[in-house]
């Protein structure tokens, strides 16, 4: 079964190495606040923090109390950072098995475009069209963040 998929792309006034620091900062994953229904970041907290930083886990928790784990496949902090999103609690759970979210950087000048783009693999046929739907919701809240960072330092 096809993946959902989606992507956003900024200009960040930030060098690729600022933008990766930033995703290492767990006080700063609060920043992400959702969209509509969609609950933003309460906390986030390393479940385990390698030294190469791929392999790092971090447990994060959502406004309404749901949680998954991200982990960081992939940490090429000019380039390219990936990291795999799963053991989600429910409701999350009963739709999806894993996400991937892909931050691609493109230095223009001084300046970083950052695309950022996600894989969501539902759980089944059937809970595919919600996971399609949901995915209209996160691009808008993933499009705000990107946003946001432009705005703040």
């Amino acid at each position: 079964m096809k993946p959902v998929t989606f992507a956003c792309n900024e200009t960040l006034a930030l060098a690729p190495e600022d933008v990766a620091r930033n995703i290492l900062d767990l006080t700063k994953w609060p920043d992400f606040h959702g969209y509509g229904p969609m609950p933003g970041i309460k906390a986030a907290e390393f479940e385990i923090k390698t030294p190469d930083i791929v392999g790092s886990r971090i447990r994060v928790t959502n406004q309404d109390g749901s949680s998954h784990v991200e982990e960081i496949v992939e940490w090429q902090p000019t380039k390219r950072i990936q990291l795999h999103m799963k053991e989600f609690s429910p409701p999350l759970s009963r739709l999806a098995t894993w996400f991937v979210e892909t931050w691609d950087f493109e230095r223009v000048g001084k300046e970083t475009k950052v695309t950022r783009s996600f894989e969501m693999n539902a759980k089944s046929l059937l809970t595919w069209p919600v996971l399609w739907m949901i995915s209209f919701m996160l691009k808008k809240a993933i499009a705000r963040h990107l946003r946001e960072m432009r705005t703040t330092p």
